[in-house]
């Protein structure tokens, strides 16, 4: 397919990436999609005619959400069958990431009606990217549920998982779903948050828990905009637990009792005592 403003569609539901912020995130190919389908399926139509007017797009709408997409399924489902190119889009990003969309896909998928991908922006991607966490493997959990109770009953779940792990979260609740990843997962672990990608005042804090809570409870900038939480799986919170535990320790041995060394160092890095003992031990030579 080319840029070109008049191609011929096949039909088909063609499900389109928009940008995350940025506009000109916008690839040429959705461009040309959005200008040649006959209906563009969107999350909020008044969002998305605000990118079509930008881009000068005139197309009908139809409003597809979490609340009437069981409905709209299958008005999407007769126009694709009497030869009409539906585009489908979210409020930004890839549809179906935390958005709308599955229902529609699923149905169509079942009849054999062509779904055609139109790849681009996502903030999932775009957030580990930059994330300096390891992402050959990772699981991506959407938003942490609501109730706190939910919540924490969830990363108990996670906790132990290896791979790095990616949330989004609202501004409603970021704090909220930090201070629960404190609880559970413990303040060193490592973790970058990631506020209003691609935008004018796109921000990211890499650290541990403990520093990214710091941010979102003294910036006062903080608490705006929409946030993605990358989090180190369980094997890199080893690795930097043991490599924090070493380096405390060989400040603390040669000024304090061993004891009393392996006490602070536990306290402080929430580390079994038994471990940072046999770590100190090795420290000294005597093991």
């Amino acid at each position: 397919m080319t840029a070109s403003n008049e191609e011929s569609l096949p039909r088909g539901l063609y499900v389109v990436s928009t940008p995350i912020g940025n506009l000109d995130d916008i690839t040429l190919r959705a461009l040309m999609v959005l200008r040649n389908v006959d209906l563009i399926a969107a999350e909020d139509t008044r969002h998305t005619r605000q990118l079509l007017q930008y881009f000068s797009i005139h197309k009908p709408l139809l409003a597809v959400h979490d609340h009437n997409e069981m409905q709209q399924k299958d008005k999407i489902i007769e126009q694709i069958k009497e030869g009409k190119a539906i585009a489908l889009v979210s409020d930004a990003g890839t549809p179906l990431i935390s958005d709308p969309g599955f229902t529609v896909v699923r149905a169509l998928q079942e009849q054999h009606l062509p779904v055609i991908t139109i790849p681009g922006p996502s903030a999932l991607t775009a957030a580990l990217s930059i994330a300096g966490l390891p992402c050959a493997q990772f699981i991506f959990e959407g938003f942490l549920p609501a109730k706190a109770g939910a919540r924490v009953a969830r990363l108990q779940q996670l906790k132990r998982e290896t791979r790095t792990q990616v949330f989004y979260a609202s501004v409603h609740r970021v704090q909220e779903d930090v201070n629960a990843i404190a609880a559970v997962y413990g303040e060193m672990r490592a973790m970058m948050l990631l506020r209003e990608l691609t935008k004018r005042h796109e921000t990211s804090v890499f650290g541990t828990v403990a520093k990214v809570q710091h941010y979102l409870a003294t910036d006062e900038h903080a608490l705006k905009g929409e946030f993605v939480l990358v989090v180190a799986g369980d094997s890199a919170v080893h690795e930097e637990v043991t490599v924090e535990t070493e380096r405390l320790l060989k400040i603390l041995l040669p000024v304090l009792p061993l004891k009393q060394a392996v006490t602070i160092v536990s306290e402080i890095l929430g580390v079994a005592k038994n471990s940072v003992y046999e770590m100190a031990l090795r420290i000294n030579g005597k093991k």
